[in-house]
């Protein structure tokens, strides 16, 4: 029989390492999870609203079709973690660093991303409508049919990231750093070359956008 001041049912003690239990159709309101270790966590269907996730950190932890509005994510360092088909609204990652993470079908409007860095990873099917990514780093994600219409990339390292299929009307590219990335959504006859200005690409991409355009290379 267990001793009275025993936490635990029929004596067993607690095991810390077991992964925490997940979670379904919670509205959590105002929490602070400033500096948590989200690894292992799993939500689903929940509702965020005005929380803090500053500074947190882990990996593994899958969120899916969760809503965030009003959270913060700035300086957050997250690894191998889901938001798959999510909703973030007025959302801020000021200074997030998001390691081969998967935001599959999620959409983002009217966040902030100031200093944002996402290294690997799958975010096809994203949405980002009319989003200031200025000066970001997308470093070989996938984001093939994202929506990026009307999106601010000015000064951006855009490299080795696969945009293959995505929507790029009036999305601006002054300054930024192509290098490596699938460009073939681009269509070459509306380019706007204001909001090209700069852009660097390789020897590769400039044949390809040559050969769209309709010039004859070699």
């Amino acid at each position: 029989m267990p001793a009275p001041d025993d936490p635990t049912p029929h004596g067993r003690p607690a095991d810390p390492a077991a992964a925490p239990s997940p979670v379904t159709g919670e509205t959590l309101r105002g929490d602070d999870w400033y500096g948590r270790d989200l690894t292992g966590l799993t939500y689903t269907a929940c509702d965020f609203y005005d929380t803090d996730w500053s500074e947190t950190t882990g990996s593994g932890a899958r969120f899916d079709r969760c809503t965030f509005s009003g959270v913060r994510f700035n300086v957050a360092r997250l690894a191998a973690t889901a938001f798959t088909h999510c909703v973030f609204r007025r959302c801020s990652f000021f200074d997030a660093r998001l390691d081969q993470c998967k935001a599959v079908g999620s959409t983002f409007d009217a966040c902030s991303f100031q200093l944002l860095e996402v290294t690997g990873g799958d975010w096809s099917f994203t949405a980002f409508p009319r989003a200031d990514l200025r000066k970001s780093t997308l470093d070989g994600v996938r984001m093939r049919e994202a929506d990026l219409r009307g999106a601010r990339l000015d000064e951006a390292q855009v490299t080795g990231t696969d945009l293959s299929g995505a929507l790029l009307a009036g999305v601006s590219l002054t300054g930024a750093d192509l290098r490596g990335s699938d460009l073939t959504a681009l269509d070459a006859h509306t380019l706007d070359r204001t909001a090209l200005a700069g852009a660097r690409i390789d020897p590769a991409q400039a044949i390809g956008i040559a050969v769209a355009m309709g010039f004859e290379v070699g």
